[in-house]
């Protein structure tokens, strides 16, 4: 099934910028945009966990500077029959984590610097199996491609912007000119819909299946209280906006238009649930 929605995925990406590409550029742009998106599809693949690390600035975390982290991993990932994955830390004082990788043997877990400072074991046992939970179900490679897919459309947004100032319209009617305006404006917003539609339903089943690594679904559910209290009042993460979906909570800001088109669950939903489970 995952390698089915890998290859829609692909797929999808393939499509979406050779339309925007047409709008753009025309024939060419189409053409461009094709290789373009072929190239992210093979690089994304191959290298998603390297990507995600390096869009959210993290840094491999070794066992001598965070022991319990790397008994907690361990423990949880023999409960999910899944291989130890590799653990990073993101420097942030927000508490949030993410887990990346194409498959199971190739993961990586990553937590920050505010996660460690404030939950107990039993929140962090909690957080842990969440990430867990996304690399068992396969969601990892989907959810890093997503997040490629999203800085690639914003990146066509900005080339279409570009040739639009410097000499787009020479070579452009009246429509071609519309065309690139439509196509520059709704570039970032499929970037969006596309990260919803992805990771909202996904971020409620690792939840319940991270629920079921760790046997116990409250310290999740304790968990995202405390995170959800300091992300009310702390600051915003300082991270690459396409990767904000993969974090367990959003990590930007969710005030206004940011919260409308969040591409996460609302976080006292997901509370619920968990303590719904028996």
């Amino acid at each position: 099934m995952y390698r089915t929605k890998t290859f829609l995925l692909m797929f999808s990406l393939i499509i979406v910028f050779m339309f925007f590409g047409g709008m753009i550029a025309g024939e060419d742009g189409i053409v461009m945009a094709f290789i373009f998106a072929l190239a992210i599809n093979l690089i994304s693949y191959w290298n998603s966990d390297k990507l995600a690390i390096k869009m959210t600035k993290s840094q491999p975390l070794s066992e001598a500077e965070a022991p319990e982290i790397y008994r907690i991993v361990r423990r949880l990932s023999q409960n999910a029959e899944l291989p130890m994955p590799d653990i990073y830390l993101t420097p942030s004082n927000q508490p949030n984590a993410f887990a990346t990788g194409r498959n199971p043997e190739h993961a990586a877990v990553a937590v920050t610097q505010g996660l460690i400072n404030l939950l107990n074991e039993d929140e962090l046992e909690g957080v842990i199996a969440h990430e867990l939970a996304h690399v068992k179900n396969r969601d990892t490679l989907i959810s890093t491609m997503a997040a490629v897919m999203a800085g690639a459309l914003a990146f066509l947004a900005r080339m279409g912007r570009f040739r639009m100032i410097f000499g787009g319209r020479r070579n452009n009617n009246g429509a071609g000119a519309l065309l690139q305006l439509v196509a520059i404006i709704f570039a970032p917003l499929a970037a969006i819909l596309i990260k919803m539609a992805i990771s909202r339903s996904r971020e409620y089943i690792a939840d319940e299946t991270g629920g079921k690594i760790s046997g116990n679904p409250e310290g999740l559910a304790s968990a995202l209280e405390k995170m959800e209290r300091y992300s009310q009042g702390g600051q915003p993460m300082q991270v690459n906006e396409a990767a904000a979906h993969m974090f367990i909570l959003n990590p930007l800001s969710r005030e206004g238009m940011a919260k409308l088109f969040s591409s996460h669950p609302p976080t006292a939903e997901r509370i619920k649930r968990l303590r719904q489970v028996k």
